[in-house]
């Protein structure tokens, strides 16, 4: 008899009984096979392949660039290092806002080349046709909300959203669309903690905060931030649980003295 216990995949089910019965879920972006692998087995239970690699992994400003080409490259290698966890994949810019059928086209790419097991959409109203064009053939969807990063051009600033009562109604009003269109879940970005409470409590799908608190039913950060491995980026909601930067520059910079003073390889790293 195996004394390993079995792994239980994450399913949209399982996130939707942890919402019923209060239990918190994490979620964390992933965006290759090593730093995946490693997600995974510490209990992660969402790995999101996120557009954020348009900012971490290709060095552009915004999410804007990265294509979806380069969303699926990036998802099958998470997709091969995740045992457990849920893959979800942005959908990147440009890639669903036209119509509901290319969105379709799009979601239906991302799940045959990569093997992910949902993908994400930006935005509410506006995207609810594609949302539910997307569930209807068989695709979960998760939705986000709040700072959307891919409409950073229109909003003009990375700010807190919702402040005012009138979006704050729209997002709620969003937030019930992107439901009755079959989301599982919902992500709400940099929206004020009532706010978001308010919104975890009036919809059945859980909700996964980023600067919204700690009423929703889950929290995700971009993983680079979290490692401290990026150091430019200090919002109020990012809390870094290593510093990385420092230690990998530390090691790094060993490495090199010991290459340049010739202790590197030693005799027992010779053959």
């Amino acid at each position: 008899m195996s004394i390993h216990k079995e792994v239980k995949r994450i399913t949209t089910f399982v996130l939707q009984e942890m919402k019923a019965k209060g239990e918190k879920i994490a979620m964390l972006t992933a965006y290759e096979y090593t730093l995946g692998k490693l997600l995974d087995q510490a209990g992660v239970e969402i790995l999101l392949v996120g557009d954020s690699a348009s900012n971490v992994i290709a060095g552009h400003e915004t999410t804007l660039p990265i294509t979806l080409d380069q969303m699926i490259y990036h998802a099958a290698a998470v997709v091969r290092a995740a045992n457990r966890a849920l893959v979800v994949v942005d959908m990147p810019f440009g890639s669903y806002q036209g119509d509901a059928h290319e969105a379709l086209r799009s979601a239906i790419r991302i799940m045959k080349e990569s093997g992910g097991h949902a993908v994400k959409l930006e935005g509410g109203e506006e995207i609810a046709d594609a949302v539910k064009k997307i569930v209807d053939a068989g695709i979960p969807v998760m939705g986000h909300l709040g700072l959307t990063p891919q409409s950073i051009y229109q909003f003009g600033t990375y700010g807190v959203r919702a402040k005012e009562q009138e979006e704050a109604e729209k997002l709620l009003h969003d937030a019930l669309l992107l439901q009755k269109a079959g989301v599982f879940a919902i992500v709400l970005e940099k929206v004020p903690a009532k706010l978001a409470q308010k919104v975890t409590a009036s919809v059945q799908v859980p909700v996964i905060g980023i600067g919204a608190g700690a009423h929703t039913d889950g929290q995700v950060l971009v993983v680079h931030d979290m490692l401290g491995m990026t150091q430019d980026f200090s919002p109020r909601f990012l809390r870094r649980y290593l510093n990385l930067s420092e230690q990998v520059t530390t090691a790094v910079s060993q490495y090199v003295q010991d290459v340049k003073a010739q202790t590197f390889p030693n005799e027992k790293e010779s053959y």
